[in-house]
């Protein structure tokens, strides 16, 4: 008699950041989830129906290893030393580091597969290219592409990342720091006051994670009074909900934000 079973993928699954907590629920696999993030806002039942057991740079390894998980999901860098400690306690951890839009759909594809639902998770992930086509084909053809200055952090001043750059291209601006914004670590996406007004954007979105945005702040910045973006008053904030994370979120209502914006100006 086997001692073995048929694989199902993994039971007992900790999310230490929320876009693998959104694709399991949007896939139907909540129920494998035992762990979350406290930045999971998405969706709305997941803070009330999970316990929490992360920040997104720490977390608790002993209650995350009480749990008894059989898979630990992080993303990125930034949780290394995190998911460090959760292997020094023998657990099962797997980080994710996407960077771009295709690799958030590679990484909805790949969760798909490890619990079952390769299927699902295609037709998924389709449906966000499906949107994503038909916004960059609204507006592939617009006369004017306003420039836009995407700022992550504020001290030092830090860019957007990959990902934000390609829907601000999507929904219909110019990323003005589109080149460095390719840059995986942070400190490769460092920026001057002299290198925004050297770049003139027209608009500046500001998403500092973990933190509001300090508008009197910008613009008392020495330096930044010639900016077109500020000079005319256009400075907006877009939720690190929906821009910072690199899941769902970013694929539908950022988009629609930072379009809103654009086409609103």
């Amino acid at each position: 008699m086997s001692l073995l079973r048929s694989p199902q993928g993994p039971q007992r699954i900790v999310c230490l950041t929320e876009e693998p907590t959104e694709i399991l629920y949007l896939l139907g696999e909540q129920e494998r989830i035992v762990g979350i993030s406290a930045y999971t806002v998405r969706p709305p039942e997941a803070p009330q129906q999970k316990p929490v057991v992360s920040a997104f740079i720490g977390g608790n390894v002993e209650k995350i290893c009480a749990l008894k998980p059989d898979l630990i999901i992080g993303f990125s860098d930034i949780q290394a030393e995190l998911a460090r400690q959760l292997v020094a306690a023998n657990q099962q951890v797997l980080i994710f580091n996407q960077r771009s839009l295709q690799e958030i759909l590679d990484v909805i594809i790949t969760i798909g597969n490890l619990v079952g639902k390769t299927s699902e998770a295609k037709q998924l992930a389709n449906s966000y290219i499906g949107r994503l086509e038909r916004t960059r084909t609204r507006n592939f053809k617009k006369p004017v592409r306003p420039k836009v200055y995407f700022e992550e952090w504020d001290e030092p001043m830090i860019c957007g990342i990959h990902w934000v750059s390609e829907l601000i291209e999507i929904a219909g601006g110019t990323d003005v720091f589109a080149t460095r914004s390719r840059g995986k670590l942070a400190k490769e996406r460092q920026v001057t006051v002299e290198d925004v007004a050297q770049a003139a954007p027209d608009i500046m979105l500001a998403s500092w994670c973990g933190k509001a945005l300090d508008k009197p702040a910008v613009y008392q910045r020495t330096g930044m009074g010639t900016i077109p973006a500020l000079i005319n008053k256009q400075l907006y904030e877009v939720p690190a909900s929906i821009i910072l994370q690199p899941g769902p979120a970013c694929l539908t209502d950022g988009l629609d934000f930072i379009e809103n914006i654009l086409t609103s100006t």
